[in-house]
């Protein structure tokens, strides 16, 4: 049975994970704010430079070579865009992620404590019953454990295909460049 100094207990430490995760997530919003300032910024300043650069222009080829010069370098800043603003995604999910772990690994630790206590106290000629609730407590946290697995095999395999995404992004900017320099 629970006290109710147990239940102050619980109920104050869920306090305190919600405000740890929200914390957590406003660390997030401030990283992407930053990047997204910073980007503004340098683009900004970019467009200012390619604005003097396009009014000194005397010629159509002159202008051509500047679009060209500009490709590989607007799609490489894209692409790294693309990393910085997934890098904060992932860091902030594998926060959340930490702590929601932490959480399920107490939340079980407790229930097998419960577990054990129940057992001390069952009744005599209940241990076919005690086995089963063990079995199955045992199998839930294997399934939980092997879905766990999966999802963080899946993270893994996504991560790997939006930075090969990405690497391809920049080369194919790169061949168009140089496509585009040898037709000038």
């Amino acid at each position: 049975m629970l006290t109710a100094e147990q239940i102050l207990a619980a109920h104050k430490a869920n306090v305190e994970t919600l405000f740890g995760l929200t914390n957590k997530a406003f660390e997030g919003i401030e990283k992407l704010v930053e990047l997204n300032m910073q980007v503004a910024k340098t683009s900004f300043g970019e467009a200012a430079e390619t604005a003097k650069a396009a009014l000194s222009v005397k010629d159509a080829q002159e202008l051509m070579a500047l679009q060209t010069a500009l490709l590989q370098p607007a799609a490489e800043k894209a692409a790294a865009y693309s990393r910085h603003l997934y890098d904060i995604a992932a860091g902030t999910n594998a926060e959340v992620t930490k702590v929601a772990e932490a959480q399920i690994a107490e939340g079980q630790q407790k229930f097998m404590g419960l577990v054990d206590t129940a057992v001390k106290n069952a009744p005599a000629g209940s241990e076919n019953a005690v086995a089963l609730v063990k079995s199955a407590v045992s199998a839930a946290n294997n399934a939980f454990e092997s879905v766990q697995k999966a999802a963080k095999q899946a993270a893994d395999v996504a991560e790997a295909n939006f930075q090969a995404m990405n690497t391809q992004a920049v080369k194919a900017a790169g061949q168009a460049t140089k496509a585009a320099k040898r037709s000038a």
